[in-house]
């Protein structure tokens, strides 16, 4: 059966990194974190927290029940197929916020999103399922954030801008008001997206050029 768990505690899919921001956001508001799941089940403990196997473990947690699911994947696709795959097994995908980041009371906010430390998000503001708002991102007005996209660390964006699902933004990477990030599209970091970029495509630079196709 293996080790004793909360039950009332979160299971977080991912091991590295990414999960050590997530337990301790969870942690600081308020929540416990029961057990890890990694692409690697060599048993170890990640910040105290168990790893017990493979996602293939997730169906023994729940039949032990445990309910709260956490992907802690930086990949964005990996992400939303793992944020699916949980939810289809009857796991409910808990947040993880930062308890010192702003966030307007008018703004939407989905299931199993990541919001860190420093974060803020302003009025009437949407946030995808399964997005991450990294460290002190900025998210102004009117934004719509899709399905499973990434602000990266210290990046911003500017009132009214839309950025499409599993897109992301690079440490540091600006976008101006009212422009719509494709898709599946990353723009560097440091990048400054002046004009709409399409579905698909790697853009870097002040101000940010296509340089490739994802496609």
């Amino acid at each position: 059966m293996g080790p004793t768990l909360d039950i009332g505690g979160v299971v977080i899919i991912g091991g590295g990194g990414h999960a050590k921001v997530v337990i301790e956001s969870l942690r600081a508001s308020g929540q416990t974190v029961a057990a890890i799941v990694d692409a690697d089940p060599t048993p170890r403990a990640v910040l105290g927290v168990p790893v017990v196997g493979d996602d293939a473990k997730l169906a023994e947690l729940k039949g032990r029940g445990l309910s709260k699911l956490f992907v802690a994947i930086g990949d964005n696709r990996l992400r939303q197929v793992l944020g699916r795959k949980g939810r289809d097994m009857g796991f409910s995908l808990v947040n993880a916020i930062h308890p010192s980041a702003v966030i307007s009371p008018t703004a939407t906010i989905g299931e199993g999103v990541a919001i860190m430390a420093g974060v803020a998000i302003n009025a009437d503001s949407r946030v995808g399922d399964l997005a991450i708002v990294n460290t002190g991102a900025v998210v102004d007005h009117d934004c719509v954030l899709g399905a499973a996209c990434h602000l990266g660390p210290a990046s911003a964006l500017a009132g009214t801008v839309t950025m499409g699902e599993r897109a992301f933004l690079g440490v540091g990477a600006r976008a101006i008001p009212g422009v719509s990030i494709g898709t599946d599209t990353i723009v560097g970091a440091g990048g400054v997206v002046a004009r709409d970029l399409p579905d698909g495509v790697l853009a870097i630079g002040v101000p940010a050029k296509i340089k490739g196709d994802r496609r």
